[in-house]
């Protein structure tokens, strides 16, 4: 096997394996909404975590073996995969509306990705890397107080959320290289040490930011920010920082532009359906719906008795609770006469006999006749 078709072959399985993280992320962030961060306590995220760590590791062999050109453009591919996998493996099947914002973001990426140029590795300065270091920080925290201020609306959240994970990752790279580039074997520099520390902050606030962008917000929105974001910041800082250009000029320049467009309009396109999705709400229960339910509810009183027999009758025995074993439409009045016991049919009692006493005080309910129940 060629060089070339190794680092294709290391590329195709380091994207399965962002896939195969992204989805048992989104999964531990369903089941486990009270550690949206951090949820130590669920193997599954730690599985993840394994699976995005290999991911990366073949994405680093596949660039010792291949160029830049070719591994980073189909590293895009995690999103397209994710969507298949998602239904093999949870049972979730994605819309047309979800393929094609993925293709959109997938081929946006691929393009621009490989119209980037190389140039000369060297190492950020001291200046240059306290610069970088603040606006990012800077970057970071606001947009999680942008995501605090949209929490009623998950699928924003989500993605902004998502875009600090890449905004920390794409920086996390940009400071591994220019690691890279300065060792010299010596670890007292102040310049290595504080970019170390650089590298540690941002790849932790990454991985705790990523895994709470999949709180609400589905898997294919939060995912495609974040495999978008990271490497265009890292290109957008290879370009203002280590002196890369696009290829072909102002042509390949344009090209990119549109390439860029046309991953923005994927995202944009997965994050609208998601807030479809969830922003729909529950349809009210029809009128006969509701007829079934008032049944149900007044079948369950416990029937009563007048002189032993049964007030309602044997074709309703199970049906609501009535005089005659039909309930009374809104529309009828309560007639006094009926609701007086065979004894007192007779009428008033003559003068001078004292009258009987009611045996009970009557109450008279709106829309329901109930019978005299006899002591």
């Amino acid at each position: 096997m060629s060089a070339l078709a190794l680092s294709v072959l290391l590329s195709l399985v380091s994207a399965l394996g962002y896939a195969g993280g992204a989805i048992v992320q989104e999964r531990v962030a369903v089941t486990s909404p009270d550690s949206a961060y951090l949820p130590l306590r669920r193997p599954g995220w730690w599985g993840a975590l394994a699976l995005n760590g290999l991911g990366g590791l073949l994405h680093v062999v596949a660039l010792a073996y291949g160029p830049l050109s070719i591994v980073q453009p189909l590293g895009a591919l995690t999103i397209v995969f994710a969507l298949p996998l998602a239904a093999l493996c949870v049972g979730r099947r994605a819309g047309a509306t979800a393929w094609r914002g993925a293709v959109m973001a997938t081929v946006g990426l691929a393009g621009l990705l490989s119209l980037v140029g190389s140039s000369e590795d060297h190492a950020l300065d001291a200046a240059q890397r306290l610069a970088a270091a603040i606006v990012t920080g800077g970057a970071v925290v606001a947009l999680m107080c942008a995501s605090r201020a949209a929490h009623r609306h998950p699928a924003v959240r989500s993605v902004l959320l998502a875009t600090a994970a890449g905004t920390a990752f794409g920086m996390s790279s940009v400071f591994t290289k220019s690691v890279t580039v300065d060792w010299d074997g010596d670890l007292d520099s102040s310049g290595t040490l504080f970019s170390l520390a650089l590298i540690a902050v941002f790849s932790v606030a990454g991985v705790l930011l990523s895994q709470a962008s999949y709180g609400g917000g589905g898997l294919t929105a939060p995912l495609a920010t974040l495999t978008v974001v990271n490497p265009v910041l890292a290109a957008v800082v290879g370009i203002l920082m280590f002196g890369e250009t696009f290829r072909y000029g102002t042509t390949g320049t344009l090209l990119a532009l549109g390439c860029g467009v046309l991953a923005a309009g994927g995202l944009i396109m997965l994050t609208t359906e998601r807030m479809e999705e969830t922003e729909t709400p529950a349809p009210e229960p029809s009128p006969a719906v509701g007829a079934q339910i008032t049944g149900a509810v007044l079948s369950s009183v416990p029937r009563q008795r007048v002189d032993g027999e049964d007030v309602r009758g044997p074709a309703h025995a199970d049906g609501p609770l009535t005089e005659q074993g039909v309930e009374p439409g809104p529309g009828e009045l309560f007639d006094p006469a009926a609701d007086i016991a065979p004894g007192d049919a007779d009428g008033p009692a003559p003068p001078g006999e004292r009258a009987p006493a009611a045996p009970y005080a009557r109450r008279t309910l709106p829309h329901r006749r109930r019978p005299r129940v006899r002591s």
